[in-house]
């Protein structure tokens, strides 16, 4: 995989302005795109430096083998071509013998570079075309050095040797990455390990707690932070949560807890629920917030104390490794009008959260938080802005809809394609209004063919969760979580037992669980059918409340290609 970049290096503006850029490889190729809704396309400009044919395609894995590929080159003369390609499998792929899907609008060669503007529909209906979906998507580019031959369409494309690369990105929600210099001369401060020693297991998940920054007895707003990562550590720091430890939590500021996660839980409980920012592998490290809205530090903010976890991820076992991992913050001159918010939909990572059976290419868990949760929200709504959907690694889909007067109005995110290893605070095209009353339809989609036994919900990453987080505004402090289990007496009724079950007990019988065919279709049965609890709230107080069911509502219209 490529280094993620910010820069853009061609000497070449581009045809017009663009929602999005980036860097598909430092000093060789950068990509502008943006979408239009409303046509449901989406057009791209490829610049890389060549005077040779370029190419940029969609692929289902990051490999040619079912590749949707745009190929093009401008000759001396300045005539562009663009060809549509498909790769059947892992080799040189062939033109699309059914319909021309990707169209050339303009192109040029300057100072060795060869750019082309270009445009497709997000779902070309075409068997021989890939779908550019919402979540990740895998971008693939290749190019030659010399060009093809119009009048020689017997001349294919020879092959690229190391001249390719991947991208995986999320085309449809990208949030463009500042660049830092944009912050020079700002107030700035940083939650940070100091040199610490990660220990030569294949996975540690370290937890620090940090007092708030002090020196500011007025409020201010960060306006972006940027995750520190010791680059030679790069290859160990798989990622990084903040969260905010709830308002009530008391430490003793001389000794603050520090170590293992799992060995110091009951020092770090109350700071283990909101998650305020994430960061993975694969993602940008640059986040900057809306102009109208900041995140509060200082004066008489309600959060006191915040939790870094960083997971390392060492199979190579190296014990001489140390790290300074950390995030920065840079404060805004000015208030901004509003205080930003997170709000945690999804269920508990848990056993009564999370048993997700063995060798299942697809199985199903569902959570849903009543119109009881936002029945506080102001008369005038919140905005939600960001979305972070969150998995391990059996997760291939998340998506929550939002639902008012049992409709589904949208989707207020949709991870169609989810990538654990590359998660990416999604921009939504829109800000999204919630308003009191307005309920949320959760649902996570876990592929574990490559599993020999039940996959529980947990903190390692062996284990499953499943969580959707947003990013909103205004703030409001009794609102961070609405989470789900299956219900006591779900459980009771599946085990055939009317005795009392604690965690241990349940997570010994799932494990023990022999698996078939005919179980497995039980199983999404029973999670589909099971009562849960919900758990709603925030400011050190929290609600539950029994859904016997989960609740029906009018879906969403889902247009097929027979419907065009």
């Amino acid at each position: 995989m490529i280094d993620i970049c910010t820069g853009i290096s061609s000497p070449i503006q581009p045809f017009t302005t663009y929602k999005h850029s980036t860097e598909l490889q430092q000093g060789i190729a950068d990509l502008w795109w943006t979408i239009d809704d409303a046509e449901q396309e989406i057009i791209f400009e490829l610049h890389v430096k060549s005077t040779g044919w370029i190419g940029l395609g969609l692929s289902p894995a990051g490999g040619m083998k079912g590749a949707d590929i745009a190929v093009g080159w401008v000759e001396s003369s300045g005539n562009v071509y663009l060809q549509d390609r498909f790769a059947t499998r892992n080799a040189r792929p062939v033109l699309d013998n059914t319909t021309q899907d990707w169209h050339l609008l303009q192109g040029r060669e300057n100072d060795g570079w060869t750019a082309i503007q270009f445009k497709r529909l997000l779902d070309t209906c075409d068997s021989m075309d890939f779908p550019i979906t919402s979540g990740t998507n895998t971008l693939i580019f290749a190019y030659g050095l010399v060009d093809l031959d119009s009048n020689r369409p017997e001349v294919d494309i020879t092959y690229h040797n190391t001249r390719r690369n991947t991208r995986i990105i999320p085309l449809r929600s990208y949030a463009d990455p500042p660049s830092d210099d944009k912050f020079i001369g700002l107030d700035t401060f940083e939650f940070r390990l100091n040199n610490y020693r990660v220990p030569s297991t294949d996975t540690t998940y370290h937890c620090k707690i940090y007092k708030a920054p002090s020196g500011y007895p007025l409020k201010r707003h960060a306006i972006a932070h940027k995750i520190l990562i010791d680059p030679q550590n790069s290859d160990l720091v798989h990622h990084l949560d903040l969260y905010e430890c709830d308002p009530t939590a008391m430490f003793n500021d001389d000794n603050l807890p520090d170590g293992l996660c799992d060995e110091i839980a009951d020092q770090i409980k109350l700071c283990a629920s909101n998650l305020a920012t994430v960061w993975a592998v694969g993602g940008d490290v640059m986040r900057e917030f809306p102009e109208e809205a900041g995140y509060g530090v200082g004066g008489d903010y309600a959060i006191k104390y915040y939790m870094i976890q960083i997971h390392y991820d060492n199979p190579r076992l190296y014990s001489n490794r140390r790290d300074s991992t950390g995030i920065q913050f840079y404060l805004g001159n000015e208030l901004r009008k509003y205080d930003l918010g997170f709000f945690t939909l999804g269920t508990t990572a848990s056993p009564s959260g999370l048993a997700i059976p063995p060798r299942v290419e697809r199985f199903v868990v569902d959570s849903y938080c009543p119109s009881e949760v936002t029945r506080n929200f102001p008369k005038s709504g919140i905005n939600v802005i960001f979305a972070l959907p969150h998995t391990h690694l059996q997760g291939i889909s998340v998506w929550t809809k939002l639902i008012r007067n049992n409709t589904a109005i949208q989707y207020l995110f949709n991870s169609e394609k989810y990538d654990f290893n590359y998660q990416f605070q999604s921009q939504l095209p829109k800000s999204i209004k919630l308003y009191p009353g307005d309920s949320f339809a959760t649902r996570c989609i876990y592929n574990t063919m490559n599993k020999n036994k039940t996959t529980l919900g947990g903190e390692r990453t062996r284990d499953e969760m499943c969580l959707h987080m947003f990013t909103y505004y205004p703030r409001m402090n009794d609102l961070y979580t609405c989470i789900t289990y299956n219900d006591n007496s779900a459980w009771k009724d599946i085990m055939n037992t009317s005795s009392s079950i604690n965690n241990e007990q349940l997570k010994q019988w799932l494990l023990a669980r022999t698996w078939t065919s005919e179980s497995t279709i039980q199983w999404q049965n029973f999670y589909d059918r099971a009562s849960r609890v919900v758990i709603y709230g925030g400011s050190g107080h929290l609600d539950s409340q029994i859904l016997p069911v989960l609740p029906t509502y009018k879906d969403l219209k889902h247009e097929t290609c027979n419907d065009r």
